[in-house]
């Protein structure tokens, strides 16, 4: 007779309620990384422009389930920081495009480099196969929530650029 051992698998939401306390403990290791002068919303419009040069105003509004003048007034504070450009569009004079500016694309850099370093830290001493089964785990969970972000963005007709 062969015995095999049966790991139960977790439920969705057991797993979901771990995911949500490791991210809010990614906040604060990342908090503790950070000497960043742009705030979280901030950040967001960061991280957008980055994946979607030359987006309206409209569409990054948008993305962040916010108004255009809430928008506006971050792209603005943005813009002075130099971490973003504004360019009018070529095929439209009243449609302004963003862009990520070099300083932006530093400041992102610089922002992930210290985040990584206080991960590593924290996964230095996790064991190697804890850390193994992390990464498959996140690897999955990076491909669906991809794809989903993706699917929704076409199905709400979100124009990129």
């Amino acid at each position: 007779m062969i015995v095999t051992s049966i790991h139960p698998r977790p439920e969705s939401d057991e797993v979901a309620r771990v995911t949500s306390t490791a991210a809010e403990l990614l906040e604060v290791l990342w908090g503790r990384a950070s000497t960043a002068p742009a705030s979280a919303s901030q950040l967001r419009v960061l991280f957008i422009l980055e994946h979607h040069e030359g987006i309206n105003l409209r569409t990054l509004a948008d993305h962040l389930a916010s108004t255009p003048p809430s928008t506006s007034r971050l792209c603005d504070r943005l813009q002075a920081a130099g971490f973003v450009d504004r360019e009018v569009s070529p095929t439209d004079r009243r449609e302004v495009r963003l862009y990520l500016s070099g300083l932006g694309r530093a400041f992102l850099a610089d922002l992930r480099a210290r985040r990584e370093e206080a991960l590593g830290e924290v996964l230095a001493q996790m064991p190697a196969a804890g850390r193994n089964a992390l990464l498959t785990g996140l690897e999955a969970f990076c491909a669906v929530a991809s794809a989903q972000i993706h699917d929704h963005d076409e199905s709400s007709g979100r124009r990129t650029a």
